[in-house]
């Protein structure tokens, strides 16, 4: 996989410097946008359906600079890049996140060895992204931990003790604590295909994921079909990943909305979450290498606010797993 993965970033990157070489710096761009952004984003199974399993919660806060306002390092890599991919409106990003994940009967003091093993991850990453009128790719860097440093068993008592439900039992058999990394790279293209009348449109929004490291190796496509007014001001709603897209903060002011129904799939060759420890024994279960997701949601935006809304219905991530399952995702973002 991991040699599929970089053909395929090869073939990407040469169909960038194809496509660079033909427009060149006469390439039509957007006006930049000049401010920063911050976004929270919360997923989690039980918003949409009350259920408390697998991929139980996620967490994020991101910051965007404004565009054309990168450091020096950020600056050399995106000149790199415009070589290949040609000139864009880049901006670069933080981020700081907790997943977590657990089996279906959190009651038991010793988990069913056969269910999704208890796991946590805390994480940084630092982002590029690069934007054109009809192109978004996002270069991301992730490093973080695993295990009980992650704090996941700790963040769940507390949230758990909130809402006056249960403590899970079996955190004690957690996957073991590890740093771990990711880089990974994203192309969405945003085509528009019908123009309706009072200002409503509707594009479509396919993309490309490449994702290589200790958390996570894959290679994902999939496309998100929108309706609304306002399509040009982001590439879709945010996410946390591994998923169809990604996508930063909007741009521009007013009111807007949209609808949206999407689908990808991803070839798996890694998850530490299922696949255990990198470098010594612990819980696991037999991954599937290919999993869906089909998704419905809409977002709306107000000046410098934008607030959206997926549910997600993911297909079984490993063998023999019991639940189908369904999670949302509800992110606000806000550009200053």
């Amino acid at each position: 996989m991991m040699r599929s993965a970089a053909i395929a970033l090869s073939a990407t990157l040469a169909l960038g410097g194809t496509a660079a070489a033909q427009t060149g710096p006469a390439r039509d761009l957007p006006a930049p946008d000049r401010r920063a952004a911050i976004s929270f984003l919360s997923e989690n199974d039980t918003y949409g359906r009350s259920t408390d399993r697998y991929y139980t919660n996620g967490a994020r806060f991101n910051w965007s600079s404004a565009e054309e306002s990168l450091p020096g390092p950020m600056a050399a890599l995106d000149r790199a890049l415009a070589d290949l991919f040609g000139p864009a409106r880049s901006r670069w990003g933080i981020a700081l996140g907790q997943n977590m994940y657990t089996p279906i009967n959190k009651r038991l003091r010793e988990p069913d060895p056969r269910d999704r093993p208890y796991a946590g991850l805390l994480y940084g990453e630092v982002s590029l992204d690069r934007r054109t009128s009809t192109t978004l790719d996002r270069f991301s860097m992730t490093l973080g931990v695993v295990g009980p440093t992650s704090l996941a068993r700790q963040t769940q008592d507390i949230v758990h003790a909130a809402i006056g439900d249960r403590q899970a039992r079996g955190w004690g058999f957690q996957i073991h604590d590890e740093p771990v990394f990711n880089i990974g790279y994203e192309r969405t293209w945003r085509e528009r295909l019908l123009n309706l009348p009072g200002d409503l449109a509707v594009d479509a929004l396919p993309t490309v994921t490449l994702a290589a490291g200790t958390i996570h190796t894959y290679a994902g496509v999939g496309a998100r079909v929108r309706i609304g007014q306002g399509l040009e001001r982001d590439f879709g709603a945010p996410r946390i990943r591994p998923t169809i897209a990604d996508s930063p903060a909007p741009v521009g002011d007013g009111f807007g909305w949209y609808l949206f129904a999407g689908a990808g799939g991803r070839a798996i060759a890694r998850d530490i979450t299922l696949d255990g420890n990198t470098f010594r024994d612990s819980r696991s279960v037999d991954p599937r290498h290919f999993v869906s997701d089909l998704e419905l949601g809409g977002a709306v935006f107000w000046q410098n606010i934008r607030l959206a809304y997926t549910q997600d219905f993911r297909s079984k991530e490993y063998v023999g797993q019991k639940k189908d399952f369904v999670f949302g995702a509800l992110s606000l973002s806000f550009s200053f």
